[in-house]
């Protein structure tokens, strides 16, 4: 005889835990409830059977903790000291990454979690190594719960390209026509290239006024440095301007020189850079199109290259790389997969252009 599953319900929010418990919840078999304050429900807990469950840095109170533990629950306990919540159970939004950025981008959390996990890189502390690895499971289940309804195209390219630079119009543009193509673009989550691309997918509603007029806001603080908050409070301030969806930037604290974009609608941030690039490029199952970049943007272009050297026709992803003379004579990747694919399903899910036009012909 098989026992039978329990059905996996998430609760991220004390109002999604009243609306289980109006509903007539009896039972807690199956709940992986992560980082919600539980205090006040004390005697809604002890009414509950908690065997199966599992609560993930949520505040209890002793009685309710006692309960659970000693019904079959599980607690994580909140780990205390840290400049996150490893429990998390969304994705980051602009305005939580760049909080108090008035006082300047070292009192942001984007920047004290920076630290903290430089800190953490040089002491080789295990507790601060379990606390990240739980920081990103958390972020990738966040990011699994986002809808999957349109296709998701990953656009990779350099972070050092200023606003002001033509590369940086044509890639607002790119992602603009992808997102009125009804697609989902996905970025690295950086400045420069992906940058552009976020705010390309907010602009898909506006006219090219309007995305003169957000270039022109943008061009006040052209790059990153000499300093973050300038950059992102103008990226704010053109958002507030021109909201819209931006689609999905996955960054990482990894390149803490690389500030996050404030365009990206649904920003999963991760520590590990590995993790995040498996995910992004996984993610990216639409296609993947590649501007100009360097160390960073050649490693994501292999990392994708070898599912597609080793899998078959029916697991190919698109790759488009666009700049003929860059990428066979700048830096000349081209030629290279060229040749890895020949013979291979791969040939058939390479393609070199020229413009940000044909990118887009090829997935749309």
């Amino acid at each position: 005889m098989t026992t039978p599953s329990i059905p996996h319900l998430d609760i991220e929010s004390l109002e999604q835990f009243d609306q289980v418990i109006a509903a007539g919840a009896s039972a807690m078999g199956g709940w992986r409830v992560q980082s919600v304050n539980l205090t006040e429900r004390t005697q809604v807990l002890l009414r509950l059977s908690p065997a199966g469950s599992l609560f993930l840095g949520c505040a209890l109170e002793e009685t309710a903790a006692a309960w659970i533990r000693d019904g079959g629950g599980l607690i994580f306990p909140a780990i205390p000291e840290l400049p996150f919540d490893p429990y998390r159970g969304t994705l980051y939004a602009a305005e939580e990454l760049y909080a108090h950025l008035s006082s300047g981008y070292e009192a942001t959390p984007d920047a004290q979690i920076y630290a903290w996990s430089r800190q953490h890189d040089e002491q080789g502390d295990t507790g601060r190594t379990l606390a990240a690895a739980l920081h990103d499971h958390s972020i990738a289940d966040a990011l699994h719960e986002l809808p999957d309804d349109k296709p998701w195209i990953g656009v990779m390219g350099g972070h050092g390209i200023a606003r002001t630079d033509p590369a940086y119009r044509s890639a607002v543009l790119l992602g603009r026509t992808l997102a009125r193509a009804g697609l989902t673009v996905a970025t690295g989550g950086g400045p420069g290239a992906m940058e552009a691309a976020n705010l390309g997918s907010s602009l898909s509603s506006y006219d090219d006024a309007a995305a003169e007029a957000a270039l022109s806001g943008l061009a006040a603080a052209p790059s990153f440095r000499p300093s973050i908050a300038d950059w992102a409070s103008t990226g704010l301030d053109v958002r507030r301007d021109f909201p819209g969806d931006g689609g999905v930037s996955i960054p990482t604290w990894f390149y803490g020189h690389e500030p996050p974009n404030v365009f990206a609608t649904s920003i999963a941030k991760y520590f590990s850079n590995a993790l995040r690039e498996d995910v992004l490029l996984s993610r990216a199952r639409g296609g993947i199109i590649y501007l100009p970049g360097a160390a960073g943007t050649i490693q994501e272009i292999f990392q994708a290259v070898t599912p597609n050297y080793y899998g078959d026709a029916a697991t190919q992803i698109p790759m488009i790389l666009v700049g003929v003379e860059y990428w066979t004579a700048k830096l000349p990747v081209w030629p290279l997969l060229e040749s890895l694919s020949e013979g291979r399903p791969m040939a058939s899910s390479i393609r070199l252009v020229d413009t940000i036009e044909e990118a887009a012909g090829l997935v749309t």
